[in-house]
């Protein structure tokens, strides 16, 4: 396997940010009586979270999800995965079935447990695996099959992605890595070049681009696509700053 260059920013699992949004993560609405608590108290918000966790004899699967969306909103991982899996195996709705593996993938993502996110986002593709979910969900099971070393995989789960949904920007811009990585890099460009197409344009895409330039013997344009992504870097740091 080719060694992923230190600097490189992946389309990580729990992603689906911009400019394509997935799932949403946003917690629910819960009823705090702001006069007794903070309400930017983290730890009121999981142990109203805890509450809502309970085992009962009737199981609401959608608050349940509800639950698990919140806990990786606020970066509670391990127990976000607990209340997804309840969640799924409760459901009997299958788009609240598939939603939730989804997530319990890019929980466990997020918690570097790879195989345990590539078996999650298997269970939401066996569900339905041409919903409005699926290129994503295909395209953060590249993204784990690359980190546990499945990079063959990785590259058709990539190619998959952009089937279903051929204006998923972020899904050119991963599969156009994989085929770098891979040593394709003409076919690497077009990727790019969808992704930036579709507004998928930031120092790292451009970044790829200039190494794919590289490989093809088009050095003046490298350079010139490098000075690019080099600006915008300096750009977002000076935001960042503000």
């Amino acid at each position: 396997m080719t060694d992923e260059p230190d600097d490189y920013e992946f389309s990580s699992g729990q992603g689906f940010g911009d400019p394509y949004e997935g799932f949403d993560i946003d917690p629910p609405e819960f009823e705090v009586d702001t006069d007794k608590i903070d309400p930017v108290d983290s730890r009121v918000v999981t142990d109203l979270l805890d509450e809502r966790n309970l085992a009962s004899d009737e199981v609401d699967a959608e608050k349940l999800l509800d639950v698990g969306l919140s806990y990786i909103g606020i970066n509670r991982h391990e127990q976000a995965t607990d209340a997804l899996e309840r969640a799924a195996r409760f459901a009997e709705d299958e788009s609240i079935e598939q939603e939730a593996w989804a997530n319990k993938g890019a929980a466990h993502a997020e918690l570097e447990e790879w195989d345990a996110a590539i078996g999650a986002y298997r269970e939401a593709l066996d569900i339905d695996d041409d919903s409005e979910h699926a290129a994503t969900t295909e395209t953060n099971l590249a993204y784990a099959l690359w980190e546990s070393g499945r990079t063959e995989q990785a590259l058709e789960h990539a190619e998959r992605a952009v089937e279903i949904d051929p204006r998923f920007a972020q899904g050119w811009y991963n599969r156009g890595f994989f085929l770098l990585e891979r040593g394709l890099s003409e076919d690497a460009l077009n990727a790019f070049d969808n992704a930036i197409r579709l507004g998928f344009r930031n120092a790292e895409v451009l970044e790829e681009k200039a190494r794919a330039l590289e490989e093809e013997g088009e050095y003046d344009r490298a350079e010139e696509v490098a000075d690019e992504a080099d600006e915008l870097r300096k750009q977002a740091e000076a935001e960042l700053m503000e």
